[in-house]
């Protein structure tokens, strides 16, 4: 990485990933790294997609629901769209995608990290129940939470236009590399503006989301009448927010101190904190399918449902065809398995009892004729 800051600008930082590195080891490593994250993560968001879509098919759904499939559609977005830009730029150790992939691919990554936060931050005002409409249709979701989340939307994509008009592309030897530069013209402003943005779409939503989900928790373990589901719920969410803040705290913390314009942060640890924006989206799900019930449950008849159909060993009549959603498939059945199970009786005790019960003991041959004549007495 043997290039220096130009003295006409404030500061000057590599877009989509550090270029020019030295060593085969990290041209090698890190590729893998970042494709096994990306893999892994997309698979389980899509599973977390999948069951989330089928509760409310299944009209299951909440507004709880609603903002984590929202989760989970950035947590994707972020793993398919900017991991294999990170992948390829560490392997060709220069820029090769062209110029409006250089413009876009932080901004981007950091409109879904900002979303991401403050989504968490919109789940203190949701509900993680709904009661179904009286006319016995699906659940009114309130549109207030279709409009959080457009809004959200659209705020995390405003904050992070800075990167966008400062990134370019510049030639270095017979290479081109992606940088970040700032002119010194607008240092002030925007140093005033580095200062206030990880503030209030970091900081302050993560401290109040964890904040609020630890007092939340506390009040439903010791005070709620029947605090079983309401405390599990909560304390999946304060996992995620926790997992979110420190996972995050790298590449937030790099971030800023580079456009402050102190000293350039190590190369390690601006690579570590790359790695752990992509883990966060691949713990994510992990989080959901160990803690949260509904999820969890969801993938359990998913994999039966799989399992039973992939399976050529059993007969066809063992396994359940589903018509429409097919949310009960598992449940009926491991009951009628149950069911028949319980039918079952073992063939010798069977016979053993049926010859009990149609044994007769004759007069001539009771051994003891005197109790009887005296009970007949």
């Amino acid at each position: 990485m043997d290039i220096n800051r130009p003295a006409n600008v404030s500061f000057f930082d590599f877009v989509g990933g550090v270029q020019l590195l030295q060593g085969e080891e990290t041209r090698t490593a890190m590729p893998v790294v970042l494709i096994g994250i990306c893999v892994s993560g997309a698979v389980g968001n899509l599973l977390v997609l999948l069951i989330l879509i089928r509760d409310f098919r299944n009209k299951r759904g909440s507004e709880v629901k609603v903002l984590l499939s929202s989760l989970a559609s950035l947590d994707l977005a972020i793993l398919l769209l900017c991991a294999p830009v990170r992948a390829v730029t560490y392997y060709k150790q220069t820029w090769t995608l062209g110029s409006f992939v250089c413009s876009t691919t932080d901004w981007f990554q950091h409109s879904c990290v900002v979303a991401k936060t403050l989504l968490l931050a919109v789940t203190t005002r949701a509900k993680h129940t709904l009661v179904p409409s009286p006319n016995t249709g699906p659940p009114n979701i309130p549109t207030w939470i279709h409009g959080a989340v457009a809004f959200i939307c659209v705020v995390s994509m405003m904050f992070p236009i800075p990167q966008m008009l400062f990134a370019s592309l510049v030639p270095h030897a017979r290479d081109t590399i992606c940088v970040s530069k700032m002119p010194a013209c607008a240092a002030d402003f925007m140093s005033l503006f580095y200062k206030i943005y990880p503030t209030a779409c970091y900081v302050v939503p993560v401290i109040f989301t964890i904040a609020y989900y630890t007092k939340a928790l506390h009040t439903a373990v010791n005070h709620a009448p029947s605090p079983q589901h309401q405390s599990k719920v909560t304390l999946v969410l304060l996992c995620l927010s926790g997992a979110l803040g420190l996972m995050l705290l790298p590449e937030w913390g790099t971030f800023t101190w580079i456009r402050l314009g102190y000293n350039k942060p190590p190369v390690g640890l601006i690579i570590f904190a790359q790695v752990m924006v992509y883990a966060c989206s691949s713990f994510s799900p992990v989080i959901l399918m160990t803690m949260y019930d509904d999820v969890r449950q969801g993938l359990i008849q998913i994999w039966f449902i799989a399992s039973c159909r992939g399976s050529k060993l059993l007969p066809s009549n063992k396994c359940q065809k589903t018509e429409g959603n097919g949310a009960e498939v598992g449940a009926n059945s491991v009951e009628n398995a149950i069911a028949q199970e319980g039918e079952k009786t073992i063939p010798d005790v069977e016979h053993f009892w049926t010859g009990r019960r149609n044994t007769q003991i004759e007069v001539e041959q009771d051994p003891v004729p005197w109790e009887r004549e005296e009970k007949m007495l």
